[in-house]
């Protein structure tokens, strides 16, 4: 890698042993300021660059196609992980691109809803506080992703509103503070499970 600035400013010909010498002097004082490296594949690298240098007249440029290569590679990978950083999308286990803020906000949902269901409602205190943030996180999602057309098809999103729809209903006939029957948590869990298994 670092080789190569000698060898861009290396004749095609050289014509004298003291130029030859004065190259060559060039060329190994290149590579020794890379030794401190500790990477075996850069070493060797180096080495074979140095090697082709000091034996071909062409001071090694015939190489320079090869490492431009190598180093878009290396490139495509540091790109892509910076993509991956900023792009609002996120590609699920089934294979679908989906907005992460959808995928973080159904998450959340699953995880509050379900520490609220698995709540023992002997201790009302940190029942009530694991309830209030499941209706949190329910409110924030359905404000955020009501209608929305790139989720409105995703199997999570039916199986969140299903779970949610029943929550809602058994409230809404039994009472804010009614406790939820086994049968109707059962369910809820069930619909969350593959809510989130589908994501």
């Amino acid at each position: 890698m670092a080789a190569f600035p000698a060898a861009r400013i290396c004749p095609l010909a050289i014509s004298s042993s003291a130029e030859r010498k004065r190259l060559q002097s060039r060329c190994n004082a290149m590579v020794s300021f890379d030794e401190t490296s500790t990477s075996r594949r850069f070493l060797m690298q180096n080495a074979a660059v140095s090697a082709l240098a000091l034996l071909n007249p062409n001071c090694g440029l015939m190489l320079l196609p090869a490492r431009a290569e190598e180093k878009a590679k290396d490139d495509e990978g540091l790109v892509g992980a910076l993509q991956s950083l900023f792009d609002p999308n996120e590609k699920t286990k089934s294979g679908k691109v989906l907005p992460k803020a959808y995928l973080k906000s159904v998450r959340e949902v699953v995880k509050t809803l379900r520490e609220s269901l698995e709540e023992d409602t002997k201790d009302m205190a940190k029942f009530r506080r694991t309830a209030d943030a499941a209706k949190e996180s329910i409110r924030e999602y359905l404000s955020s992703w009501r209608g929305q057309k790139e989720v409105v098809n995703e199997e999570s999103y039916a199986m969140l509103e299903k779970a949610i729809r029943s929550l809602a209903s058994f409230y809404s006939k039994a009472g804010p503070s009614a406790p939820l029957p086994e049968e109707v948590k059962t369910e809820i869990l069930s619909n969350l499970t593959t809510a989130e298994d589908s994501l």
